[in-house]
């Protein structure tokens, strides 16, 4: 029998909550598998030292990073429940004999509809005309329909796809841009990001979904976003350094660009005095757009799919690469 240990912190959503109910529901959705398990559920660390002398696996949002190895000899994978993994990165501490596996795949559904929300709205200057309503001011804005219009989406993984399968049913033109230079289905031109300021001129939506790593981190410069035609719209369900919120804030106050959604802050929840919240034609959403209220069931189902791997001695899915930090 194998130990698992779940751990939790309370300082985050409940909807990230590993808890005895969603195991109990989950475990007996996978009865077989569960009966291989041993289960501990830790809280903010409470028992956290003492499950690692025993631990094989580990379910865990905040990794230790501290010796690992050493307060953990048997542990073999530890399985994120996010799919970003920016915030454990550089990932030095983690040692080569285990793996790390994060929960890409999870937010498509969800990141579909937001971006399906998010293009709506800006195309149809849905943020100037909120803001209007808020100072009581009648304005005609009209707006011509979004089929043919130009999305350029920086990033093409999970919710890059999600972006992209939102804006092709909208009728939308679409331009990868990844690290790469390549992306499938639905973009119709990719480039790498090393060519992101042929694009951007053309660009009438911007939706950013990549990971931050060392390369993307303010990718979005203020020089950059001078490239964009003020007709153009921004979205970000991905990592908020990946812009310059402070140049996009100017932006907007000037009238340069149409609008934005941003769903991700550096700081969260983005503090009462954040220049961000009076900034015109902007829509904040509280980092809300790819999380659907099943999240931890979806978690441990995919979870327990990758578990069958890993007794079979197979490859796991989704597992990080410690070079590119995603």
């Amino acid at each position: 029998m194998l130990h698992l240990h779940l751990e939790s912190f309370r300082k985050r959503p409940a909807l990230f909550h590993l808890t005895e109910e969603h195991w109990a529901a989950a475990a007996k959705r996978h009865r077989v598998l569960a009966k291989r398990l041993h289960v501990t559920i830790g809280w903010d660390g409470d028992i956290l030292d003492e499950a690692l002398k025993t631990a094989d696996v580990m379910i865990n949002s905040s990794p230790p990073k501290d010796r690992l190895q050493e307060r953990a000899p048997r542990l073999k994978w530890i399985q994120t429940t996010g799919a970003g993994v920016d915030v454990l990165a550089p990932l030095s501490w983690l040692p080569q004999n285990i793996v790390l596996t994060n929960n890409s795949g999870a937010h498509g559904a969800k990141a579909e509809d937001s971006c399906t929300m998010a293009l709506l709205m800006l195309n149809a200057r849905l943020p100037q005309i909120l803001g209007n309503q808020r100072n009581r001011v009648w304005q005609q804005i009209f707006s011509t329909p979004i089929a043919g219009k130009t999305a350029l989406i920086v990033g093409f993984g999970d919710l890059g796809q999600a972006a992209g399968r939102a804006a092709k049913k909208l009728g939308l033109k679409i331009i990868a841009v990844t690290r790469s230079g390549k992306a499938g289905r639905p973009a119709d031109i990719a480039l790498p990001s090393s060519r992101i300021e042929r694009v951007l001129p053309k660009a009438d939506f911007v939706v950013v979904t990549t990971p931050l790593t060392a390369e993307t981190r303010g990718l979005l410069n203020r020089a950059r976003l001078n490239l964009l035609k003020p007709e153009a719209g921004i979205i970000n369900i991905g990592r908020s350094p990946v812009i310059d919120y402070a140049a996009l804030r100017d932006k907007l106050e000037k009238n340069e660009i149409s609008g934005a959604v941003l769903d991700v802050f550096d700081q969260e929840p983005l503090p009462a005095d954040s220049p961000l919240w009076t900034a015109p034609n902007l829509v904040i959403t509280p980092h809300i757009s790819c999380d659907d209220p099943r999240y931890i069931d979806m978690l441990f189902d995919r979870w327990f799919e990758n578990f069958e791997r890993f007794l079979a001695g197979r490859r796991l899915n989704n597992i990080v690469d410690r070079k590119l930090g995603y």
